[in-house]
């Protein structure tokens, strides 16, 4: 009854069948006692956090809609994958849980140690094949007897689409992914050992009218390095941080190199439209300001200096004699 809040009719309820006898207060206790204690199974052993789940699955929620957009694309018809669901389990239940002919493309994250593993559908990967081939995407289950040119149409489609699942981390860490090899049938692979743990992401995939499931299997290996960087914790640290000193003096660098329109303003003057269309050679212009009075120096649109006219090295120039304050600038 832990967490419960129990009405006053409860509770006197309660009391009154312990003392009558009908409820043993020492069955109570150990019925509480024995609800504490959880089953741990040190051959499953759990090695990622919630938090840490939650960053994988926001990492591969984004790589999912990259995908749909790619594959979208690729094959010219519908396509929608998302992540159906992303746990933590040991290799060798996962392996064995995998069709004995299906389709296994191995792949590293460089510099990250250790390999990945993305199992798709054969349904899915033939409906892939069938549209890139110009077909409309029917679905073919012949895994065992693949020729050689559908292996290369097959495993160039999905090398292409590690691009996207490099985008996806680059919130988190810089990585190069690269295809190693390309299998059918899982006994041929032991990328780790039976119980090492592994994040096993699978993605609800459906290409035209054919549906099947993507599985990305992770073992712990590969992502022990980073796992820090997978915390709520460190992602708003990196967000607080500033900029790095080189950084800095990068952008004040590119800032001083940047061009401004500097104007020396004479004066101004209102006319009407009539007087302007009868303008002629040798009319004179009455401007708001005086011989004697500083012209006005404007940087873009905005007056920021006062100054007088005069020449250098034979050219017209200004000389800058004080500089506006906001309220003179806002008087003007």
């Amino acid at each position: 009854m832990a967490g419960e809040v129990l009405s006053q009719s409860e509770i006197d309820a309660l009391l009154s069948a312990i003392s009558t006898g009908e409820m043993d207060a020492d069955e109570l206790k150990k019925e509480e006692a024995e609800r504490k204690v959880k089953v741990y199974d040190f051959k499953r052993a759990l090695r990622f956090s919630k938090d840490q789940i939650r960053s994988l699955t926001r990492i591969h929620e984004n790589f999912a809609r990259l995908l749909t957009t790619y594959y979208s694309a690729q094959l010219r018809t519908y396509t929608q994958i998302t992540v159906a669901s992303v746990d933590q389990l040991p290799y060798e239940e996962f392996i064995r849980s995998v069709p004995k002919m299906t389709v296994l493309n191995v792949f590293e994250l460089n510099p990250l140690e250790g390999r990945v593993l993305m199992e798709i559908n054969p349904n899915i990967a033939y409906a892939m094949m069938d549209r890139v081939m110009g077909g409309i995407g029917s679905s073919y289950n012949k895994i065992d007897n693949l020729t050689e040119i559908e292996q290369n149409i097959m495993s160039g489609l999905f090398e292409k689409s590690l691009e996207n699942y490099q985008e996806a981390w680059n919130t988190i860490v810089d990585v190069e992914a690269n295809m190693t090899d390309f299998e059918v049938n899982p006994q041929f692979l032991q990328m780790v050992s039976p119980n090492e743990t592994i994040v096993l992401i699978s993605f609800n995939t459906q290409i035209g009218e054919v549906s099947g499931m993507i599985n990305l299997c992770i073992p712990h290996v590969v992502l022990e390095p980073i796992i820090p960087k997978l915390s709520v914790h460190y992602w708003m640290q990196s967000e607080r941080k500033e900029p790095k000193q080189a950084e800095m003096e990068a952008l004040q660098k590119q800032i001083r190199l940047a061009q401004l329109p500097i104007i020396a303003e004479l004066g101004a003057s209102e006319i009407s439209i009539q007087d302007f269309l009868h303008l002629q050679k040798g009319d004179v212009i009455q401007l708001d300001r005086t011989i004697d009075q500083p012209l006005v120096v404007k940087i873009g649109d905005r007056q920021k200096f006062t100054g007088q006219p005069g020449r250098m090295n034979k050219k017209i120039a200004v000389q800058i004699i004080d500089q506006l304050v906001r309220g003179d600038e806002d008087g003007e």
